[in-house]
């Protein structure tokens, strides 16, 4: 039999042959993939003593409640409770089974299949845990299909809103449509899935996806804060014209002024520090090599770990956007996408899980996380709390993406240590 790093090792590896695309690993919103992903860790988690369920919006939940008050008593009160004493609270632990295109295959899927094994691994040794649990793999955390991330984690939250649900994808088909067509033609925006009051906290483990723990020499980290996020679509239009016979000092190109604003947004990142700001993904139409473009759609993404700075860097990309428009005589609309502020985590929860890091590694560091996690929509739900694993190179979003065995089996060890650190504090 396996020990429990093997089998996460080979949980991992045969995760990542599910994809939408032979010969790399991509699976997207509510795509095929996705739901046999979710067949799959379903099938673990029930091997692991997890009830499961998919919830609206393509999550899937694992839940084992607290041993003691599984089963009423005679008089029917819950066992080992008097009829006053208060009931158990929730731990969520977590994190995304979506990927970017040709992903790697620990990026959001480590943090859904370690607590599996660890929850596997308490109920071999016999140890109980006093509150319920529950394990989450989010739909959809990336934004790849809609360009907007965290429509999982949101709709767990009850934070979807009907503007999210009029999001089309590139073949023009919007969220709306998707999760009715996901739920039998019956779609209605999601309440919390519970109240704050009876949540212990989540937890979400993930590759660091940066080079500090490789620096240092060290497997894992405990996360402090999150940076705030700014997502955006931005269309650029100016007017197609023939490439051959349109002066220069006449043409409306929409490519050239979205590629100033490219080289643009890159001075003012490089010149504020700490903030970071990319085009990731950019449509030219007609796309014809003899065309002028006529229309340019692109994303656009600002992270900063202080809001204010976040902000007013968004103050300066705009008055450049505006520049650029004007100069060029292009008409230029922003769609905001996504913002999120910057999060910080929970003490109690940070200080319990550094503890754990301390007793297994011998060394805890705090570490800020540049890129975003389903812990950012999450913390309006519940305290939140994140372990960093060391990725070899500081690689994610990428097929080389790497953690070694060694490093796995010291974050599943500091885990299964924390789960029980809270059921002594739980008691």
């Amino acid at each position: 039999m396996a020990n429990p790093t093997q089998q996460l090792v080979a949980m991992l590896g045969e995760l990542g042959r599910v994809t939408d695309e032979p010969g790399r690993l991509t699976r997207t919103f509510l795509s095929p993939a996705m739901q046999r992903a979710n067949a799959l860790v379903a099938g673990w988690m029930k091997d692991a003593g997890l009830t499961t369920r998919v919830d609206a919006v393509g999550n899937l939940i694992g839940r084992v409640g607290a041993q003691f008050c599984c089963a009423l008593d005679h008089a029917g009160t819950k066992a080992g409770h008097s009829k006053s004493a208060p009931l158990p609270k929730t731990l969520l632990l977590g994190s995304h089974l979506d990927t970017v295109r040709d992903a790697g295959k620990f990026d959001g899927p480590l943090g859904v299949l370690l607590p599996i094994v660890a929850l596997a691994e308490l109920k071999r040794r016999g140890i109980t845990l006093p509150f319920h649990v529950e394990v989450l793999g989010f739909s959809e955390e990336e934004g790849v299909r809609f360009a907007s991330a965290y429509l999982g984690s949101e709709g767990y939250c009850g934070k979807l809103t009907a503007a999210d649900l009029t999001m089309r994808d590139a073949d023009g088909i919007s969220v709306g449509e998707t999760l009715k067509k996901f739920n039998d033609g019956k779609f209605f925006l999601p309440k919390p899935a519970h109240k704050r009051s009876n949540l212990l906290g989540y937890c979400e483990v993930h590759i660091e996806q940066g080079p500090v723990l490789e620096a240092k020499k060290l497997s894992v980290g405990v996360v402090s804060a999150i940076a705030g996020q700014s997502r955006f679509k931005l269309t650029w239009t100016g007017k197609a014209g023939h490439a051959g016979t349109t002066p220069m000092a006449l043409r409306r190109d929409a490519l050239a002024g979205a590629s100033e604003f490219a080289v643009g947004i890159e001075a003012i990142a490089r010149h504020t520090p700490g903030l970071v700001a990319t085009i990731g993904a950019l449509t030219v139409s007609p796309g014809a090599a003899n065309v002028i473009p006529g229309e340019v759609v692109h994303t656009l993404d600002v992270r900063h770990a202080r809001d204010s700075v976040r902000r007013a860097a968004l103050m300066q990309i705009g008055r450049l956007a505006t520049r650029i428009a004007d100069e060029r005589r292009l008409t230029r609309c922003w769609q905001r996408t996504q913002e999120n502020g910057a999060v910080e985590c929970s003490p109690k929860l940070t200080a319990a899980l550094a503890r754990s890091v301390q007793a297994v590694q011998g060394k805890s560091i705090s570490l800020v996380s540049g890129a975003g996690h389903d812990a950012v929509v999450m913390s309006s739900l519940a305290p939140i709390a994140m372990l960093f694993v060391r990725s070899r190179d500081g690689l994610s979003h990428h097929p080389d993406e790497f953690t070694s065995a060694h490093d796995l089996d010291v974050a599943l060890r500091v885990i299964t240590d924390f789960l029980q650190r809270l059921a002594a504090e739980n008691s």
